[in-house]
């Protein structure tokens, strides 16, 4: 049986009535993907479910494409990076225009509740979907961290754990050169990666979004130290931190923020600067046994809610417990990070 629309779904005809719940990854990618998809799958099969993978995210819901998951298909995926189902980005507009199709696919496959691991982004379209009256259950994933009404998201954990491990790489290095080494991760509008990778290495600056940028201070502060026999100094930057007009000519940020940064503290320090941007290298490989194990457990949950007639609600992790809220409250807008934990990092820069 091919990939995508069966004969039944191409035909119009609808199919046998069966128990199904169908599973899709939407947004970018991030480690535990697959650990969520195989929790889902084989906890529903063990329920009576019969699960329906929807191919390259929203985008195969809408087109109907997608193939049957069983027991043998998610057999060997927990530690696996990416997502067997694979996945798009779309935007809300685009889902709304086809959300007939999106309709018309699910009542096609008889499908109990379709659930959608994502982001901000894809849930958001899932709380919109729901409120048409698509039965829907989510799970927060990003690498960003910044899904509300969860402690943690799917990925998170295994990106901080690469950054750090990057950071104590280029503390090495910046040690023999004595050099001012920044590194930039992603974070486009919140800066948890960078805020916990850098606490984790001991970093000397933590720049992220949510605290204005004192170029002045933070060169005062690295020039502070190699005067005082500090030799190197490790920056660490998220990509979406602002940086005062001045620094960028008037073009806001023409340039990697972290590049802009390396070109300003060699100009006003005279100290050598290295930048390395961390990219998409954040995303892949392994994840975590923490990621794995809130995948797994944020899974079961899923298909929990989906049992007890709760759609329109996503499965959280708040505190030890794994609880769920509903779909509408991620509207109220992003989690951002706790002063308080930057604040102890802050204690120790400089």
């Amino acid at each position: 049986m091919e990939d995508g629309a069966e004969a039944a779904l191409k035909g119009g005809d609808k199919l046998e009535t069966r128990k199904r719940i169908g599973v899709l990854t939407g947004g970018g990618d991030c480690p535990g993907l697959n650990a969520a998809i195989r929790a889902v799958t084989k906890y529903s099969i063990q329920l009576g479910y019969e699960v329906i993978g929807f191919l390259d995210g929203l985008t195969g819901l809408m087109e109907g494409r997608y193939r049957h998951l069983d027991y043998v298909m998610t057999s060997g995926i927990i530690d696996k990076g990416g997502t067997i189902l694979g996945t798009s980005g779309v935007a809300p507009q685009q889902v709304e225009a086809r959300s007939t199709d999106v309709f018309r696919n699910v009542e096609m496959l008889g499908l109990q509740a379709v659930v959608i691991i994502g982001g901000n982004t894809t849930l958001s379209i899932a709380s919109r979907l729901s409120g048409m009256g698509l039965p829907v259950v989510g799970i927060p994933k990003t690498i960003d961290n910044d899904v509300k009404e969860t402690d943690y998201t799917i990925g998170f954990q295994t990106a901080v754990q690469i950054a750090t491990d990057a950071l104590d790489r280029l503390r090495s290095t910046a040690e023999s050169h004595n050099r001012v080494m920044i590194l930039e991760v992603m974070g486009r509008d919140t800066g948890w990666i960078a805020t916990c990778a850098g606490m984790a290495n001991g970093a000397d600056a933590i720049l992220i979004p949510e605290v204005p940028v004192d170029i002045q201070e933070l060169c005062k502060m690295l020039r502070g130290r190699y005067e005082s026999g500090k030799r190197f100094s490790i920056v660490v930057v998220a990509e979406g931190t602002g940086l005062p007009v001045e620094t960028t000519g008037g073009c806001g940020r023409p340039e990697a923020v972290s590049k802009t940064l390396e070109r300003i503290i060699q100009e006003r320090t005279g100290l050598e600067s290295r930048t390395t941007l961390l990219g998409h290298v954040q995303r892949g490989g392994t994840p975590v046994a923490y990621d794995r194990s809130l995948a797994t457990s944020l899974g079961v949950k899923a298909v929990r809610l989906v049992e007890e007639g709760k759609q329109g609600h996503m499965a959280a992790l708040k505190g030890n417990q794994i609880v769920s809220v509903p779909l509408e409250r991620l509207a109220e807008g992003i989690k951002t990070v706790d002063l308080g934990l930057y604040h102890n990092a802050e204690i120790f820069f400089g």
